[in-house]
Parts: C-alpha cells; structure tokens; sequence
C-alpha cells in the first residue's frame, strides 16, 4: 500500500501539488516521473527484490501518483484505481452482507446503479436520503448501519452536505463516513478534516483536467482502512495503467491554478445566468441566494465551476444544448474545456424517475462544466445558444 512520505506533508497546496510524490530519477535526473511501463519487474535473487514484484500490486509512477493526492487531501494513504466507479465499488468491498449503507439520494447516477443492481444482490442494503439535513441521516440510521456515503457539492444539483454535522454522527456511532470529492477537488474542500474516514475522487475530472484519461482514487488517514483498501485494491486487480497515472500526475501540477480559473468563470457565468428570463433557476453555491451559501462558505475555500440552471421548458433546454459552440455537449466535466450536459438523459439516466423529480433534476435542467476559457467568451457563447 501507498504511504506519503515526511517530506510529502511539507509545504502548501500549490506547492505540494507539484512536488509531493516526486521520484528521484537516478538514471538522467528527468523532474517529470517516468513512466514505468511494465508488468514485471526482474528480481536480484529469490525472494530478494526491489519493493517491486508484479505491475498490479506496484508501479512507482502509480505510487507518484497515489501520494501526490493523498498528500492535497490531508491523508496518510492513497489507492488508485481503473475509473472512479472502481474506487466506489471498493468502498462497497469494505462491507459485507447485511450491512446497511446511508447514502446521499442526489449521487451520480452510476454510483446509485451500482449500489442497487450490484450490491443489493449480494446482501448490502441502502437508504438514500436528502443530505442537506443532517437529522435525516440519523433518522436512517439502523443496527446495522455500517456506512455513510456522500457527494458533496452534489451532481447536478449542488446540494451540500454539512460535513461536520454528518462526521460527528458517524463518529458516535462508530461508522464509515466516506465522500465524494470530485466536485470540489482537494484545493476546495478535505472532508478528512471534518470528519470523513474515506474519500474518493474520479481522476477522469479536475485532478487530471485534460479529458484524455479515466481514473478513481481513494484516500484515508487511518492504518486499518489502508491495510484493506491495499489488498482490496491488488485481490480485484482494477488498477489504472501507469501511462494514466502519468496523464493524471500531470494534472495535480497545475491543479490548483486550473480550479482558481474554473471557479472565477464560475461565480461569473452564475452571476450573468441571474440575468437571464429564460433561466428559472439556478444551482451555484457561490451566489448568496443559495440556500446552503454560508455552509458553503464555512467547509469549502471556494465554489467551483459547476452550475446548473433549469429553463423551465424541455424543448428549449434541447435547443440551448445543441446550440453552444465553445461549450461541448458531453459528459464528464472538470476538464479545461467548457462542457454542457443534460443529467437527466445522460449521467442520471439511471436514477429513477420519481427520485428525481422529487430533487428537482428535471428534463429541462442542464448543467454546465465551466472551463478555463475567457469569460466573457463562455458568456457570448451561452447568449447566442439561448437567444
């Protein structure tokens, strides 16, 4: 399993997102890591190696990688794996049949096909509740609660979840408290330091940033988790190649000044949406007319560049998305390129109707990944689309 060194806790963020997990390149002295393309790893003598046996269990640039996060995030420990879903289908693996799962009911919607048309066959139960009260997640609470599991801002609805309120219900009651960081990023929240045991990231979003790989990770302070995650992680064997681990490391780097940018679009697009008639709502954490805005404020050290914004109508949200021409109709986000999307028909498709009717993810939301573009250019962009 991969531990961050001392000298990975040094430092501020920006900087240690550009030197924690460093490899001395003895051979050349290259400052990037390199690549180690390889799924074996020759020995000196019998028995006797290196610390590097088989490709599924080690890579040194996977190694790189996985402290480098672990380091942003405030942990001890870090896991990297095939996709984001690989990282939550771990966490899944920590628990065992008839134990009982919380879960937030605004989640990407595979993590929810996941957990009920996987896990549910093999004896694990979930509720899923509105995170936005923290009562509601004591009130779900059973015998055999085992874990508590979240998004927070959520996807799409940028709900949020009180991190400390929700860690200090876990922590009586001696549960996992595991979250979803993706949205956020490590330069925008560390929920470990409010109380979460686990917390995972898709790599495929912010922490790599270029929209050319797909990756999870899981990170966590405490020795016990990290000793099962490790072995989870080499028994199931859903390990990113290290040519990822390479892409996604050269994401962290600049990881810190990418969210500045993707965060002032942000608050500025949400800002000129506020404007717009056709617009009739709009989710943003960073506008003072959210309802969890001085939540916000306390457990996040900025808001982002994901909003989405409901015009009221589906044709007229069809339009605006096949409208835009700087904004990329797709899925994914977190990339340095605008995206625009429609949850309903294509990250939360898997929800079920009534679930999400009931939050508010209705056919005429869209939802925007706010690039690192010029503002103004974003702006321009979704005017023409809406006019």
């Amino acid at each position: 399993m991969t531990r961050i060194r001392e000298a990975d806790k040094s430092h501020r963020p920006g900087t240690r997102a550009i030197h924690a997990g460093r490899i001395d390149d003895l051979n050349a002295g290259a400052i990037m890591p390199p690549i180690y393309q390889t799924s074996t790893y020759r020995q000196e003598a019998l028995g006797v190696n290196k610390g590097y046996e088989y490709g599924r269990t080690h890579n040194p640039t996977r190694e790189a990688f996985e402290r480098n996060v672990a380091s942003l995030e405030g942990a001890e420990y870090g896991f990297a794996f095939a996709s984001g879903l690989a990282a939550i289908d771990v966490l899944m693996k920590l628990l065992k049949a008839g134990d009982h799962v919380i879960c937030g009911e605004n989640v990407y919607g595979g993590t929810m096909r996941l957990m009920v048309r996987v896990y549910e066959q093999f004896g694990l139960t979930f509720s899923f509740v509105d995170m936005r009260d923290a009562e509601a997640v004591a009130r779900a609470l059973k015998p055999t609660t085992r874990m508590v599991y979240c998004e927070t801002p959520t996807n799409p609805m940028m709900f949020l979840t009180d991190l400390k309120a929700v860690g200090d219900i876990t922590q009586a009651h001696g549960l996992l408290f595991a979250v979803d960081n993706t949205f956020a990023s490590p330069i925008l929240q560390r929920p470990l330091d409010f109380g979460a045991n686990l917390v995972m990231h898709s790599t495929t979003k912010y922490l790599n940033g270029h929209s050319d790989m797909v990756g999870g990770i899981v990170v966590t302070r405490r020795d016990d988790l990290a000793e099962r995650l490790g072995f989870l992680q080499n028994a199931s064997g859903a390990v990113p190649g290290p040519m990822d681990c390479w892409l996604a490391l050269r994401g962290t780097k600049t990881l810190p000044l990418r969210m500045k940018q993707h965060e002032a679009n942000g608050r500025q697009i949400a800002a000129w949406l506020t404007t717009q008639k056709a617009v009739k709502k709009i989710y943003y954490p960073g506008l003072a007319t959210h309802p969890q805005h001085e939540l916000a404020k306390r457990q996040m050290k900025g808001f982002g560049g994901m909003i989405s914004f409901d015009v009221g109508d589906p044709e007229r949200a069809r339009k605006i998305l096949g409208g835009t021409r700087i904004f990329a109709l797709a899925e994914s986000l977190g990339g340095v390129e605008s995206l625009i999307g429609h949850p309903a028909s294509q990250t939360h498709a898997a929800v079920p109707l009534a679930m999400r009717q009931a939050m508010g993810l209705t056919d005429s939301l869209v939802r925007l990944s706010c690039g690192v573009e010029e503002a103004e250019d974003l702006i321009e962009d979704l005017a023409q689309a809406m006019d």
